[in-house]
């Protein structure tokens, strides 16, 4: 479907037809636009750090949406002048010094959103955690409880963390130093200050452990990410995840790093390192079966003089663990049994940037995605997106940037027709509102718009 499936919401289709979309959040946006330092320090050890935001204004031709733009896959959403929403969010934290070493830290992050294409509707709450570092046992080691985020590799141009595995109640370790490696640690349960009614009747339980900075070869860093999840479930099995991570810096050429990801998942784990398919009232999700997952990845970041960019390669394939066994009931009693479906979400994409002036670069992002299900036709759908922009560098991740975009999208007729089913209205099946694409056969759209995006 073409969707940003990464979080369940109950968003409103705010993205459809010719709206001229412009909030008070934009304005805050814009009047954040010289905000470029690390963090920004209040005093008595009260700071703000890991901001980001962005919002805009966007527009399409009638009936058809402003953004969202994909089949559906983790790795297809290519966000540039494809979001359409708006977003602030920043860490607040307090460090009290105890001396010797010795240190305590509160951290809150509170975000508001607006959209449709990932994200709570509203105002809520990212990580509110205790963290405590320069315990005599271990004084690299950094122990904490509570909700954190705990991103550890992304991709940006597709707006997808492959390894992100925080996001609920629970307590851990980070950063304990083995010597060839550092050991992170974490113990969790289905909760978050999110939930409001989430399903714990499947009384979920994971642990997560992570192995980082191990060098294997100049310039070249191994990480692995495991996931164990038991419980009783409502469907499904428990499950668990690998992932296997190559960061290798100056590849074939000084400035170009690659970045290689081989991860695989089965049953009520998913491919970051998180829960999958428990069910969440707060987000209108069901319980769902587990997912057999598997996808490589291999992503590419450059900057050479004003030449900067980002791309992407990736296969995944995936289906519901057991053909026949029963993955959902519905407020009927009505039952559906997984299909045992082999599915294979294929990407192809870049973002390149070219800087004229020191405060004027131009963006271009190109990308190609595919669905193909076993028995049924392929899905195809191309997207390119021009955006001259503002920025306050020539740097491809320089930010705050102002674009002014304008995006064509089209696929094919098989992708108009498999959406068609599910998207005779708008649809909120998942974290986004989708394209109507089999309306009256049309397979192609064109958007623009104005939209900043800014962190720190």
């Amino acid at each position: 479907m073409i969707q940003n499936l990464k979080q369940k919401n109950n968003s409103r289709n705010s993205g459809r037809g010719t709206k001229f979309l412009l909030s008070p959040l934009t304005a805050l946006l814009l009047a954040s636009a010289s905000m470029s330092a690390l963090a920004i320090d209040i005093g008595n050890g009260l700071e703000l750090t890991n901001a980001y935001m962005r919002g805009g204004a966007y527009t399409a031709q009638s009936g058809m949406a402003t953004s969202g733009y994909q089949l559906g896959g983790e790795l297809q959403h290519f966000r540039l002048g494809n979001e359409g929403d708006e977003v602030f969010e920043v860490l607040i934290t307090e460090t009290v010094d105890l001396g010797g070493g010795v240190k305590w830290k509160l951290g809150y992050m509170p975000q508001t959103y607006s959209g449709n294409t990932g994200g709570v509707n509203g105002y809520n709450t990212q990580q509110a955690y205790v963290e405590m570092t320069g315990l005599d046992i271990a004084p690299e080691a950094k122990f904490w409880g509570g909700q954190r985020r705990l991103r550890i590799q992304d991709v940006h141009i597709v707006d997808n963390f492959l390894m992100d595995y925080g996001m609920n109640y629970g307590a851990g370790m980070t950063d304990l130093n083995l010597g060839p490696a550092k050991l992170g640690v974490g113990v969790f349960n289905s909760g978050s200050s999110n939930s409001n009614g989430s399903n714990l009747a499947n009384n979920a339980r994971r642990i997560n452990v992570d192995l980082s900075e191990i060098h294997t070869n100049p310039d070249g860093v191994v990480r692995l990410l495991s996931t164990v999840v038991s419980g009783n479930f409502a469907y499904g099995k428990p499950g668990g995840m690998l992932t296997l991570s190559h960061n290798q810096s100056n590849f074939m050429m000084p400035g170009l790093t690659n970045s290689l990801f081989l991860q695989t998942s089965t049953g009520h784990a998913n491919l970051q390192g998180q829960f999958e398919g428990l069910g969440d009232a707060k987000f209108g999700g069901t319980n769902l079966p587990g997912v057999k997952r598997t996808r490589i990845a291999d992503s590419i970041a450059w900057q050479a003089g004003n030449f900067g960019g980002q791309a992407i390669i990736g296969l995944e394939n995936w289906s519901n663990q057991e053909a026949g066994v029963a993955t959902s009931v519905d407020s009927n009693g009505i039952v559906t049994s997984g299909d045992g479906v082999n599915n294979r979400d294929f990407t192809l994409g870049g973002r390149v940037s070219y800087a004229l002036t020191n405060n004027f670069k131009l963006l271009l992002e190109a990308a190609n995605t595919s669905r193909a299900t076993d028995g049924q036709a392929t899905q195809n759908l191309n997207k390119i997106t021009f955006a001259p922009t503002l920025s306050l560098g020539r740097d491809f991740w320089s930010r705050p940037e102002m674009r002014f975009y304008v995006t064509h999208a089209n696929w094919n007729q098989a992708a108009a027709s498999g959406n068609a089913t599910l998207n005779g209205t708008s649809i909120n099946n998942g974290s986004s509102t989708g394209t109507n694409l089999g309306k009256l056969g049309v397979t192609s759209a064109n958007t623009a718009g104005i939209q900043i995006e800014g962190w720190f």
